[in-house]
């Protein structure tokens, strides 16, 4: 008989993708804003850090709106692993939207709107309200399944308890459905929201911890609660100024959020928008959560994006803007204007202005310890010395990006740790920017539409960077 093989299953929902930026898990500053030498995932950049974390705490008391910063430095400087930083400090509560500047220019809308757009979804909302809520811990689930099926409905009971009480309510079909669906059973402190009859799983009660001899790392023991079971509570929902906006001006409402297909929205739905959310801050019920907006690329966007960005800065529910970008003095787009990274000097004026320098031998040494865990590879003292030699003579990025190709070299070969020969040969197989410069110098009278006058050195630099 032949032996069956199984494929490996795996969970889908836990596989994250290894990024440019995937090590990055915060600004690595202490309390007192410190930064730390290398943490979070940042190596250097100490003075730069050091100005993320003030405006860091400047976004988290909300107070100010309309504050523009820009991150300008040299390329693999690290600008973007700042502003991820920022995000990741920032946590899920304060909104983050991040946009390139190219985007602008391809979307099917204008570029003003593009850029409301932006804005808005940098914006939340926090709105609460009361909602009734029954919260015990289950004693019994009963649940009668008829003896035929689709000959009658499911009915049940289901006995919950305080400290104080203990009640037995009938379940209807869609309650006996979500109870099968969130697995609870006795013991389980379980809370059901009255009004959309949604069951939230608590934990498990500590009365019965010793019903089994072993726990899951995932299971949570909570006290049974006391008091009344049927309680009001305060709910919290965080949303988007952008997500209020597509509800209300869309007829398919929020299926528009999932299909991407928002278009143009019309300024008297804002407008109409805007003074609901103040009236409900008025009266308690909300509360205005400035996040941040990050646009990279900010030298791509044109005179009148720049124009509607000073306007836009002076509105009183305005994020907090950071921008990047790589360039230094440069055409502004859309005139004949030289200007400093090539944006324009009434809005330069408003920008806190954060430099970020280039890093060291050192800092590329850790960066790329740091990236060789990130993407699980095993790589020798020595295939690191020599592969910060490159960083430092070509670029951070080249460096960063021949990890995996050395190992899949060493792969090739067997081996289990990646080792100054697998550097030497995918550092033979790819070229860096320096050498391809080089080469097209040589060769260039053997390529279509090229320019056979000489180019000199200057020449040759200038095309490096």
């Amino acid at each position: 008989m032949t032996e069956l093989k199984l494929s490996e299953s795996r969970d889908l929902t836990r596989i994250e993708r290894v990024g440019a930026h995937s090590h990055i898990r915060g600004l690595g500053l202490d309390s007192s804003l410190q930064p730390r030498d290398v943490s979070e995932g940042m190596v250097g950049q100490v003075n730069a850090r050091k100005s993320a974390g003030i405006i860091l705490q400047m976004i988290k008391e909300g107070i100010i709106a309309g504050r523009a910063v820009l991150l300008a430095g040299q390329p693999g400087t690290g600008k973007t692993a700042i502003a991820m930083g920022m995000a990741k400090s920032l946590g899920l509560e304060t909104p983050f939207a991040m946009i390139a500047g190219s985007e602008l220019f391809s979307l099917e809308m204008s570029k003003t709107e593009a850029l409301t757009q932006a804005f808005r979804k940098a914006i939340g909302v926090r709105i609460k309200e009361e909602t009734e809520v029954i919260e015990g811990e289950v004693v019994e689930v009963q649940i009668d399944r008829p003896a035929v099926s689709g000959a009658a409905a499911k009915t049940g009971k289901l006995t919950l308890k305080s400290t104080e009480m203990e009640t037995v309510y009938d379940l209807g079909a869609k309650m006996i459905e979500a109870i099968g669906k969130e697995k609870v059973t006795s013991g389980d402190v379980i809370a059901i929201d009255k009004a959309s009859g949604k069951i939230t799983k608590l934990g498990r009660s500590f009365s019965r911890s010793r019903d089994f001899d072993a726990m899951g790392p995932q299971v949570k023991f909570v006290q049974c609660p006391d008091g009344e079971l049927q309680k009001r509570k305060e709910v919290v929902h965080c949303v988007s100024l952008h997500e209020i906006d597509v509800i209300n001006s869309r007829t398919q409402g929020f299926l528009a959020l999932f299909t991407g297909d928002t278009g143009e929205i019309r300024a008297e739905v804002r407008e109409q928008i805007d003074t609901k959310v103040a009236e409900w801050k008025e009266e308690g019920k909300a509360e205005i959560v400035p996040g941040v907006l990050f646009i990279d690329e900010i030298h791509m966007l044109d005179i009148e994006c720049f124009s509607f960005l000073n306007r836009a800065l002076e509105n009183e529910m305005s994020p907090i803007l950071i921008v990047a970008t790589n360039r230094g003095f440069t055409t502004i787009r859309g005139t004949n204007n030289k200007s400093a990274h090539g944006i324009p000097v009434d809005l330069l004026d408003r920008l806190l202005i954060i430099k970020t320098d280039p890093y060291t031998e050192d800092e590329i040494h850790k960066i790329l310890d740091i990236r060789c865990q990130e993407e699980d590879v095993d790589m020798s003292e020595g295939a690191k010395h020599l592969l910060t030699k490159i960083g430092v003579e070509t670029s951070l990025r080249y460096a960063i990006n021949l990890i995996t190709a050395a190992a899949l070299a060493c792969q090739k070969r067997k081996g289990k740790t990646v080792e100054l020969e697998d550097i030497n040969r995918v550092y033979n197989l790819f070229l860096d920017v320096k050498r391809s410069t080089q080469y097209l110098m040589e060769y260039q009278s053997q390529y279509m539409f090229s320019e056979t006058g000489e180019v000199d050195e200057d020449d040759a630099n200038a095309m490096f960077w």
